[in-house]
């Protein structure tokens, strides 16, 4: 913890890359857990395809409509608050999530890169145009139940959730966003993330290769490979907390002076 704490007081680029780990600790169900209840009978890699939506774009929309409102109905944690305060202590901070709510923002982190798109940004299947104004239904939908997706005003094609799907590329800009940081930060955070999932798996990597340090924030231990990586294990909350303390306390005693 120390030795992470002084790494990021002495960081002139920090890049926090955050997952599903950093949700779950606001209640918000990993992709993998989160069929309960009426939705057990569905495989999430076959309700999360173009294929599915064509096939049945009520039972998914449906789904995704369950899915946001469970967002909107959790608080951003003490992971999320530690982000925004982290931003305020060091001279730059990236965050990239490959998360797909919106507690990052709702903790007060403006500017994220959000590599599989958003639950609150729907666009058009059709046409592509993003839509703006849907009404957001604080009453969790029923489990399970089918619900039909808007039309788009444009072209009048259903309207879909803008979150990558299985099969789908990850959109070029915020990928390459999060590239450029990685390559050039000197410090990266990779907290509550599996590793596995790529392309986005390639930014810590990628932070590593261009002489940065990487810190892994998890659950279970993360198999380091050098001197440069290092791994914190336990809930994302309580170690930023604790490490935004320690950086505070480290810069509160730089700027004190005997009397």
């Amino acid at each position: 913890m120390q030795a992470v704490a002084e790494a990021l007081r002495t960081a002139r680029h920090v890049v926090v890359f955050t997952g599903a780990g950093v949700s779950a600790e606001s209640g918000i169900p990993t992709f993998r857990d989160a069929l309960t209840g009426l939705w057990q009978r569905f495989d999430p890699a076959e309700l999360a395809t173009p294929e599915a939506f064509r096939r049945d774009p009520a039972l998914v929309w449906g789904w995704y409509e369950w899915r946001r409102a469970r967002v909107l109905a959790a608080q951003p944690n003490p992971a999320h608050r530690a982000i925004v305060e982290l931003a305020g202590l060091v001279p730059r901070l990236t965050l990239v999530t490959q998360n797909v709510d919106d507690l990052h923002e709702r903790a007060g982190s403006g500017g994220a890169i959000h590599l599989h798109g958003s639950l609150h940004a729907p666009r058009c299947f059709a046409c592509a145009r993003p839509i703006t104004g849907l009404a957001a239904d604080l009453r969790e939908p029923q489990e399970g139940r089918r619900i039909d997706p808007p039309r788009c005003a444009h072209c009048g094609g259903p309207v879909r959730p803008g979150v990558v799907w299985f099969g789908e590329e990850l959109p070029t800009q915020a990928l390459e966003q999060a590239f450029d940081a990685a390559q050039s930060c000197d410090l990266l955070l990779s907290v509550g993330t599996s590793g596995v999932v790529y392309p986005a798996a390639q930014i810590p990597r990628l932070a590593l290769q261009a002489g940065a340090r990487v810190v892994h924030v998890n659950m279970q231990p993360v198999e380091v490979g050098g001197a440069r990586e290092m791994s914190l294990v336990g809930a994302a909350g309580e170690l930023l907390a604790a490490l935004v303390e320690r950086v505070k306390a480290a810069d509160g005693a730089s700027h004190s002076h005997p009397s």
